[in-house]
């Protein structure tokens, strides 16, 4: 595989906290008038601002580029400023202490990061937005924007969480479908081992991989049955350690000893990922589905994205979440903060919201039919459509340690150095302190 697509492969399964690639979309400064003549969005008096971003590489560089079809349209001028992904949460957090943060920045919904956007709007960071912005927020999901009855947040594009499949590679070893049930899952394991391949990479050696890949399973063994389940958890109904948490732990060792991973998981990489997936030596890796878009691009594979199977007689359910967020400094300058609304309130709009879904991989945040996806979403498209599908579970967790011990338990089940029981105990632990 080429190096500039294990580049765009590596960066496009940072899904958390953000990626995304940058360009300078023009220079921050505010009330410039020698912009272009439309008046689409914010006009050509509108300040210009600037926009805080997770860099990843050259080649995913949707936040910029809308960027700079925002200028190009009307004049204003957004400075696009890039972090590396691994600072990022860094740089936000000190800056917006500090007083020196961008006007504006992309963030994480909930609270289970240190970036996400309910804590930094209750500690007086983010300035509220208007009802245009409010309107694209999901159904069900307002509190993970929202603070004290306002609106500090809008969610950029649906992105899906799910197998990336890649379906010739399967049919090249007998797996002629995907498969619908979990146990149709564990015999693909097998038939894919017999042909010198493994159904799935697992980045095992990255904690936020392995929680990601086993919030997937989580789908259909928590939330589809129990879509409140975060909820029933807050109010001390459940715990982790007696729920359907216990299962999707139960799975990953079965799968793991059923030889569904490959060999070395415990010590997996991203590379893992990108070496597997690109050399069609793995069949499927959990990753955030845009990166089916940018791997397909790069290679010429045919993939897809599957949801991760029921158990036998169960429903199909996947994830999907908006993940990452528009949101507005406080401390900027009233016209400031006037004119990124009013970039927002363009975004927001039908036609753009379309149009960034079909830039960066992800799914309209509104509208979201199964004609209007990309094709590698097809697969999943009437789940999406119908709304059978819950969010990235970590979002509203009360605090990023949860996640911490989701992803370094499922580690030590892989290793054998943990138990179910413990993993389980960690995370009721962790959510409680």
């Amino acid at each position: 595989m080429p190096q500039h697509t294990a580049s765009r492969l590596r960066w496009s399964l940072l899904a958390a906290p953000l990626a995304g690639v940058l360009i300078l979309a023009g220079c921050a400064g505010g009330g410039d008038d020698d912009g272009g003549d439309s008046n689409d969005g914010g006009g050509d008096t509108a300040a210009g601002f600037s926009l805080m971003v997770a860099q990843a590489n050259d080649q995913d560089d949707y936040w910029g580029e809308t960027a700079a079809k925002y200028t190009e349209q009307t004049g204003v001028e957004i400075e696009v400023i890039p972090y590396p992904s691994d600072a990022y949460n860094t740089q936000v957090t000190t800056q917006l202490q500090a007083g020196n943060a961008a006007d504006m920045m992309i963030l994480a919904p909930g609270t289970g990061q240190p970036i996400s956007v309910v804590n930094l709007a209750e500690a007086g960071f983010l300035e509220p937005l208007n009802e245009t912005s409010a309107a694209t927020i999901p159904a069900g999901t307002e509190a993970e924007y929202s603070f004290d009855g306002d609106i500090f947040a809008q969610p950029a594009a649906l992105v899906p969480v799910g197998f990336i499949y890649n379906a010739p590679g399967g049919e090249e070893v007998g797996i002629d479908e995907y498969p619908t049930t979990y146990e149709d899952l564990l015999e693909a394991c097998t038939t894919a081992r017999d042909g010198g391949k493994t159904f799935t990479v697992l980045a095992g050696g990255v904690p936020f991989n392995t929680g990601l890949f086993s919030m997937l399973v989580s789908a259909t063994r928590v939330y589809a049955e129990t879509p409140d389940w975060n909820e029933q958890r807050a109010a001390g109904d459940v715990t982790f350690a007696d729920s359907g948490w216990r299962d999707v732990l139960e799975d990953v060792i079965e799968m793991n000893d059923g030889g569904c991973f490959q060999d070395g998981v415990a010590g997996g990489t991203f590379d893992s990922i990108t070496q597997g997936i690109g050399g069609q030596t793995s069949l499927t890796a959990a990753v955030p589905g845009s990166a089916a878009s940018s791997i397909a691009a790069g290679t010429g594979l045919d993939l897809n994205v599957q949801a991760f199977p029921p158990a036998d007689g169960g429903d199909p359910y996947t994830l999907a979440s908006a993940n990452y967020a528009w949101a507005v400094n406080a401390s900027s300058d009233d016209d400031v903060k006037a004119s990124a609304q009013e970039f927002l309130d363009w975004l927001a709009t039908p036609e753009e919201s379309q149009a960034f879904a079909d830039l960066s991989g992800f799914v309209p945040i509104t509208g979201a039919t199964a004609d209007n996806l990309l094709p590698i979403y097809e697969p999943i498209g009437d789940l999406l459509e119908n709304g059978d599908y819950a969010g990235l579970p970590n979002a509203t967790w009360p605090n990023p340690a949860v996640y911490d011990a989701l992803g370094t338990g499922v580690q030590g089940l892989l290793t054998g150095q943990k138990t179910v029981d413990q993993v389980l105990e960690e995370m009721d632990a962790a959510w409680d302190s």
